[in-house]
C-alpha cells in the first residue's frame, strides 16, 4: 500500500506539473505585441508616452515616432497617448490572439497650452499659432506672480514694455513698447478704443483682476485697424465672459507701506434673459514717507475707487449682445509733506500736485439679426480732471463717442475677409492754449470738436497649408488735419508640424499729437511750455520680423523661443526739446527722421512643477536732424525681464521669482554753457525684483505673501550727496534761486522711487 500510495502521489504530482505548464504556455500563446505610430499633422511625435490603463504596460515613441509594447495580455484595452504640448488620444483595442496589433496615433496640439485663442492682430477670434500677426498673451496668473493695484504696475515684468513714471511728485504715467513713449500706445477694452490720451493710464486701472480673461500685447503700428494712437502697438484688456466668471471672488493685500489694495467681484443672473457680474476695485494709500530727505513725498497718495460691469444678453440663434461699463474716481497727491489741501490747494506758498479725476465709460457688442455675421461695436467715455500744479492749474474735459460695423466673411475658403466703417468724435476743452482762441483782446475759449470717420478692409489669403497673407487697407478723414491712408501686409509659414512659424510684417500709423494730454511735463509749471509752430500729424512706417520655434524635450519639457527684429521709421515726430533753454520745453515737428530698432528674445520653460519665462530687448531709437543724431531721452537700449515659477505640490504651495533689469538713460538735466546740473545726464544701471510665496489653503482659499523691490533700489540714492532727485524743492516756485543754481525740476524722472517692502495678501475663489 505505500508503494501505491507513492506511485500515486508521483503521478498526481506530474499530472499537476503538465496543467500548469499547459496553463502558462496557453497564456503565453495569448499574449501579443501592440506596435504603432503617433504623430501630429503628418510628422511624427517622439517621445511621446504609450500606456495601457489599468496595468503597468507602456512605452515611447522613438526619433521617428515609432513604439512597441511587448506581451500584452488577451482581452480589451485601452491605450493612452500623450505628449508635451499636445491633446492626450484614447483609442480601444482588442487583443484576442498571439501576434501584433498596429495602433496609429493622430494628436492635436494643445491651443490652450502653446497657441492662445486671440483677436487684437485681426479684430477676430484665431488661434495665436494661426494669427499672421504676432500677439502676445499673458494670463492673470502670470500676474498673479507679482501682485499689483493694477494691470499699468504689472506689465513690468513683460519684455519690451515698460510702465515710465513721467513725474516724479504726482507719479502719472504711460507704457513705452520697444522704447516708443505713451501716446503712441493704444489701450483697449475687449477690443473698444475708449481710452483717449488724457487717460491712458486709467485704461490700465480699475478692473478686478478676476474679471480679465487674458492681456493682449500687439508691438507695431495696428492703425490699418484700429486707426490713430496705435502707432507703436497696443494692449487690449480681454474680460471674461460672463458664463466664465467666478460666483465670487475676492482678492486683497497689503504692504508694509500702507498700501491697502481690495478687489471684489461676483455673477449672477436676471431670470433666463441675461447674465452678468460686477467688480469693485479699490486703492488706498496715505502715508506721507520721505525717505531720501528732500521734504518731498517718495510716493503719492491714492484714493481710487472703480466699478465694472459686464452683461450678456441671451438672444434668438445665440447672436451675441454684450454690454460692459465702468466708472472711476480718483483723488491723487504728492508733494510738499506740509501741504494741506484745504490751505494750499492751488496756491504759490507750498508746493503740491493735486488730481481729481472722475471717469466713466460704456461699451458693447450687438450681432446684427441677419444671415451674414456683422457686429456693432460701440462705446463711449467722459473723463474729467481737475489738477494743480503748484499754481497751474489745469481743468480738462474729454468726451468720446465710437461706433462701427464689423462685417466676416469667408470666400472660397481661401479668403477670409474683414471690413468695418468706424466713425470717433471727440470733444476736448481745457483751460491751456490749446483750446484759446486766436482773439488776444477779448481771449476766450474754444472747445475742440474732432470727427474722425474711417472705413478698413483686410483679406486674409490662405496660400497653402502651411502659409497665409494677409493684406489690409485703412482710409480716415480727420476733420482737422485731413486724409490718411494706412496699409499693411503679413505673411506667416509654419512648418507642418507647427513647431516653426515665420512671420514678416509690414504696416503704416499716423498719430495726431496734443501736447497738453499726452505729457505731463508741459503742466507742472517748472519750465515754460513753447510750440514752436503748428503741430502736424506724424507717420510712421513698420517692418517686422519674428521667428519662433516650439521644442518638446525627451524629459517632457516644453521650450518655447519667439525672436524678433523689428524698425520704425517717423516723419514728423514731436519731440521735447529740454537742452535748447533750460527752463523752456520746446515742441515742434521733426525736420529729419525718427527711428525705433532692435531685436527681442523671449524663452518660455515648462517642465513639471517649474515655469521659467524670459527676455531680453535690445534697441536703439533715435532721432536725426540737419545730419545730427540723438538718442532718445528716457529710453533704455537694453531691457530684460524674468519670471521663475516653481510648484511644491505636496505642500500645495508655489515660488515666484519675477524682475526686471535696464541700462542707463539719456536723463532731462537742466544743462546749458553757462550752468552745470549736478545731477547726473544719464541714469545707472537697475534692476527690481520680488519673490512670492503662495499658499493654496483649500480649493477656495489661498495665502500669499513676499518681498518687493528685494534690492532696495530708488533712483535718489545714485546722486551726488546734498543732490535731490527733484532738484531745489526748498524753493518750487523759483522765488528765491539765486541765478546759476539748479531749480525745482520734477521731469527729472526715470524709475520708481519705492523702496523695499514686505507685503501680505489672501484670495477667495467660489465658481
Amino acid at each position: 500500500m505505500p508503494k501505491i500510495a507513492r506511485m500515486s502521489r508521483s503521478f498526481f504530482s506530474c499530472s499537476f506539473a503538465t496543467i500548469v505548464l499547459g496553463l502558462l504556455s496557453t497564456t503565453a500563446l495569448a499574449q501579443t505585441t501592440l506596435t504603432g505610430t503617433v504623430s501630429s499633422n503628418g510628422e511624427p511625435v517622439p517621445f511621446a508616452n504609450i500606456l495601457i490603463q489599468n496595468s503597468r504596460l507602456g512605452s515611447a515613441s522613438d526619433a521617428e515616432g515609432k513604439f512597441t509594447i511587448e506581451n500584452v495580455p488577451a482581452g480589451t484595452h485601452t491605450v493612452v497617448a500623450s505628449s508635451m504640448g499636445f491633446l492626450n488620444k484614447e483609442k480601444e483595442v482588442i487583443v484576442k490572439s498571439r501576434g501584433k496589433v498596429i495602433l496609429n496615433f493622430k494628436l492635436e496640439q494643445d491651443v490652450a497650452l502653446i497657441s492662445e485663442v486671440v483677436v487684437s492682430g485681426t479684430m477676430k477670434e484665431v488661434s495665436k499659432l494661426e494669427s499672421a500677426v504676432p500677439v502676445e498673451v499673458y494670463s492673470p496668473k502670470f500676474f498673479k506672480a507679482n501682485p499689483t493695484p493694477s494691470v499699468y504696475e504689472a506689465l513690468q515684468i513683460v519684455n519690451g514694455v515698460r510702465p515710465q513714471i513721467n513725474c516724479s511728485v504726482c507719479n502719472t504715467g504711460d507704457i513705452h513698447i520697444n522704447g516708443l513713449e505713451g501716446p503712441y500706445t493704444m489701450v483697449l477694452i475687449d477690443g473698444m478704443p475708449i481710452v483717449s490720451g488724457l487717460s491712458t493710464v486709467y485704461g490700465l486701472n480699475g478692473i478686478p483682476q478676476s474679471l480679465i480673461e487674458r492681456v493682449e500685447v500687439v508691438k507695431g503700428p495696428a492703425s490699418t485697424l484700429y486707426g490713430s494712437e496705435a502707432v507703436g502697438g497696443l494692449i487690449n484688456i480681454i474680460t471674461k465672459k460672463t458664463t466664465n466668471a467666478p460666483l465670487l471672488s475676492a482678492d486683497m493685500f497689503t504692504t508694509g507701506w500702507g498700501e491697502l489694495n481690495a478687489d471684489v467681484a461676483t455673477k449672477f443672473s436676471i431670470g433666463e434673459k441675461a447674465e452678468a457680474f460686477i467688480g469693485i476695485k479699490h486703492f488706498d494709500f496715505d502715508e506721507r514717507v520721505d525717505h531720501d530727505g528732500d521734504n518731498f513725498t517718495d510716493m503719492t497718495l491714492q484714493n481710487r475707487t472703480s466699478i465694472f460691469t459686464k452683461w450678456n444678453f441671451k438672444r434668438k440663434n445665440n447672436k451675441l449682445f454684450t454690454l460692459a461699463g465702468r466708472v472711476v474716481r480718483e483723488d491723487r497727491f504728492g508733494g510738499d509733506m506740509a501741504w494741506d489741501e484745504e490751505l494750499h490747494r492751488g496756491g504759490n506758498e507750498v508746493y503740491g500736485e493735486s488730481i481729481y479725476t472722475d471717469r466713466w465709460e460704456v461699451f458693447g457688442t450687438y450681432e446684427l439679426p441677419m444671415k451674414e455675421h456683422v457686429l456693432f461695436q460701440f462705446s463711449a467715455n467722459g473723463h474729467d480732471q481737475n489738477s494743480v500744479y503748484g499754481d497751474t492749474e489745469y481743468i480738462a474735459d474729454q468726451r468720446v463717442g465710437f461706433g462701427q460695423f464689423v462685417w466676416d466673411k469667408e470666400v472660397r475658403e481661401k479668403h477670409s475677409l474683414l471690413g468695418g466703417v468706424t466713425m470717433r468724435y471727440t470733444y476736448y476743452d481745457d483751460n491751456t492754449p490749446a483750446t484759446a482762441t486766436a482773439d488776444t483782446v477779448n481771449p476766450g475759449n474754444l472747445p475742440t470738436h474732432t470727427y474722425l470717420p474711417g472705413i478698413f478692409l483686410q483679406d486674409e489669403i490662405e496660400l497653402n497649408e502651411n502659409s497665409k497673407l494677409l493684406l489690409g487697407l485703412r482710409y480716415d478723414n480727420n476733420s482737422l488735419h485731413g486724409h490718411f491712408l494706412t496699409p499693411r501686409m503679413n505673411y506667416k509659414w509654419s512648418s507642418p508640424n507647427k513647431l516653426n512659424t515665420l512671420r514678416a510684417s509690414f504696416g503704416t500709423g499716423y498719430r495726431v499729437a496734443n501736447v497738453f494730454t499726452e505729457d505731463h511735463a508741459a503742466l507742472t509749471g517748472a519750465r515754460e511750455v513753447i510750440i514752436a509752430s503748428m503741430l502736424f500729424p506724424e507717420r510712421s512706417m513698420n517692418g517686422n520680423l519674428n521667428y519662433v520655434r516650439t521644442i518638446f524635450t525627451r524629459n517632457k519639457a516644453l521650450i518655447n523661443i519667439d525672436a524678433s527684429v523689428f524698425y520704425t521709421h517717423f516723419d514728423n515726430k514731436i519731440i521735447p526739446d529740454y537742452d535748447t533753454n533750460p527752463n523752456q520745453i520746446i515742441y515742434d515737428n521733426l525736420d529729419g527722421k525718427g527711428v525705433s530698432q532692435g531685436i527681442s528674445l523671449h524663452l518660455d520653460v515648462v517642465k513639471r512643477a517649474l515655469k521659467f519665462r524670459a527676455g531680453v530687448t535690445l534697441m536703439d531709437v533715435f532721432s536725426e536732424e540737419g545730419g545730427v543724431k540723438e538718442r532718445q531721452e528716457l529710453t533704455e537700449q537694453f531691457s530684460g525681464t524674468w519670471s521663475i515659477g516653481y510648484t511644491i505640490e505636496q505642500a500645495q504651495m508655489e515660488v515666484n521669482y519675477t524682475g526686471n533689469v535696464y541700462s542707463p538713460m539719456e536723463l532731462p538735466t537742466m544743462s546749458d554753457g553757462d550752468f552745470v546740473d549736478p545731477r547726473p545726464a544719464q541714469s545707472p544701471w537697475y534692476s527690481i525684483q520680488n519673490i512670492q510665496i503662495t499658499k493654496q489653503l483649500d480649493v477656495k482659499f489661498e495665502v500669499f505673501g513676499g518681498v518687493k523691490n528685494l534690492l532696495d533700489w530708488t533712483p535718489w540714492k545714485n546722486l551726488p550727496e546734498g543732490v535731490y532727485y527733484l532738484g531745489n524743492t526748498l524753493d518750487p516756485f523759483e522765488q528765491n534761486t539765486p541765478e546759476g543754481e539748479l531749480v525745482f525740476d520734477p521731469s527729472y524722472v526715470y524709475g520708481p522711487n519705492q523702496g523695499i517692502r514686505g507685503f501680505v495678501g489672501l484670495r477667495y475663489t467660489l465658481k
